[in-house]
């Protein structure tokens, strides 16, 4: 599914090609940052009233999150500083590499993962999840390519290029246990998104698989380089993460109040249309909270 774009992405070659995150997008959060709602701020554990909350985002992917300039930007970033100020609290984004957030969770590290966590059975035994935005998973490759997505059996016999710790790789591992032994698929993980797309660029990796509206950004930023190939598959939730702690579910449970807020005040909405991710709104039902209920 291809995203209005609202950045760039510049192509640079240092004996092999490579391909980095140029981001010239102006953050929507000036425009679209929240309201403060008392009662939603009452849910909020008075340990996280009067500090700093420490939130874990991997900034290398856009226009869910990334970097421009000094500052981190994307649809994300906008969703977590209206959050903060639905809720009357202050949160701080820490770039961090995405493979370790859940454990920074569980240390107590962060406070809030935010960034683009698939909510999946096997991380709810980890953190607790508040649903918030709903996307798929998809393939992109060189515009030369003449490969034809019908699945993921399609890609045996070829190298994926994924970022380590997300959906995507673990998908792919599990899809290329099915492949014959004669076409085996190749499941190359790297730290980061733009490291994946390198790989792609310099022909390391025949496709990359990333979420829908990443893969729909990469390719509309590359201006020809690439192409997204056939349709998203295993469309699922995001979710915001906390500690399976008593705070974190109780952080939780006011995260959740204040999405809902902020959809019916229209702030949710003016968001995902700055960033031109709307298609994957979800309504006031739909904000929930999985993990550890009480």
């Amino acid at each position: 599914m291809i995203r209005t774009a609202r950045g760039r992405w510049a192509l640079a070659t240092t004996g092999i090609a490579s391909l980095m995150l140029a981001s010239t997008v102006t953050a929507g959060a000036a425009s679209t940052g929240g309201v403060y709602n008392a009662a939603a701020a009452k849910l909020v554990p008075s340990a996280y009233k009067n500090t700093t909350l420490q939130v874990a985002t991997d900034a290398t992917y856009p226009p869910d999150e990334s970097i421009s300039g000094s500052k981190m930007v994307g649809f994300d970033v906008d969703v977590m500083n209206a959050i903060a100020k639905t809720l009357g609290i202050k949160a701080h984004e820490n770039n961090v590499t995405f493979g370790v957030i859940i454990a920074g969770i569980q240390g107590g590290r962060y406070a809030i993962g935010n960034s683009s966590f698939t909510d999946e059975k096997s991380r709810e035994k980890s953190v607790n999840f508040v649903d918030y935005f709903t996307a798929g998973e998809g393939i992109y490759a060189k515009a030369s390519s003449t490969l034809k997505f019908t699945g993921l059996k399609s890609l045996c016999g070829l190298t994926v290029a994924v970022e380590t710790g997300t959906t995507e790789e673990q998908d792919g591992k599990t899809a290329a246990k099915s492949c014959p032994s004669s076409k085996k698929m190749t499941i190359d993980t790297f730290a980061n998104q733009n490291e994946a797309n390198s790989a792609v660029l310099a022909g390391r990796a025949a496709v990359g698989f990333v979420d829908s509206q990443v893969a729909g950004y990469i390719v509309a930023q590359t201006h020809g380089n690439f192409k997204l190939v056939g349709k998203a598959i295993n469309v699922a939730p995001y979710g915001i993460a906390t500690a399976k702690t008593p705070n974190g579910l109780a952080l939780a449970k006011a995260i959740q109040a204040a999405l809902k807020v902020m959809i019916a005040n229209g702030t949710y909405g003016a968001i995902l249309k700055h960033w031109g991710v709307q298609s994957g709104a979800l309504s006031a039902g739909k904000i929930v909270l999985n993990g550890a209920l009480s």
